[in-house]
């Protein structure tokens, strides 16, 4: 009961936990600025592969990408992890989730859009800019306050098409998109319907564009 007087064990260890980690992700930060990046300007790296990364991309808590079929219960995993809707969230028998969501931990419920996220330099979300308006207009960050994404974010994705719904124009390259979610997430879970026994041509040119990251695929 009188814990509070003399410091809780448990919160004392916790505290030393996380200030381990965030010393780690700052000697990794200084370790790039000082040693690699110098190397990836010289090689003009950034140029033919990838972008300069930045300090949030050291720093930003571990990202989940959850992929599959529309209908294939992604948002209802979401939901069932998290114990409630998040900020936005639609479940029904047809695509409902039409925008790339990032689901992250905030103080209370929000809503950000893309063309908001692109420009916050605490998030590892800056270099989603050059895809352009049409992908930012799909693509927004809910937070809402929950135990499960203090250690996560969670990325819930457009349900992958099928049939003669193949044929609709999303206004932007879902597996490009794609692609540049799973090289940086650290785990990938894929979601499937057993009722559907075959995959959709989009769907496997998602997995395919996905190559080089099979071991973070669950």
């Amino acid at each position: 009961m009188f814990k509070w007087l003399t410091g809780d064990n448990r919160r004392s260890q916790d505290n030393r936990v996380f200030t381990d980690v965030t010393r780690v992700a700052e000697g990794l930060q200084r370790l790039y600025r000082d040693k690699l990046l110098p190397v990836e300007s010289e090689h003009d790296f950034h140029h033919f592969y990838s972008p300069v990364l930045t300090d949030a991309d050291f720093t930003a808590r571990p990202m989940v990408l959850l992929i599959g079929q529309y209908s294939a219960g992604k948002s209802t995993f979401i939901r069932h992890l998290l114990g409630r809707d998040y900020p936005g969230l639609r479940i029904g028998p047809e695509p409902t989730t039409d925008k790339f969501v990032a689901v992250c931990h905030g103080e209370q419920d929000q809503v950000i859009p893309g063309n908001a996220l692109v420009v916050d330099k605490s998030l590892p979300f800056t270099q989603l800019s050059c895809f352009g308006n049409a992908f930012l207009t799909r693509f927004e960050c809910a937070r809402l306050p929950s135990a499960p994404l203090q250690g996560m974010t969670l990325i819930d994705t457009p349900g992958i098409l099928s049939g003669e719904k193949q044929r609709v124009k999303r206004g932007y390259e879902f597996e490009t998109i794609v692609r540049w979610f799973a090289d940086r997430v650290d785990m990938i879970i894929m979601l499937f319907d057993v009722a559907k026994l075959d995959i959709s041509d989009e769907f496997r040119r998602t997995i395919v564009g996905m190559r080089g990251n099979d071991h973070k695929i669950h």
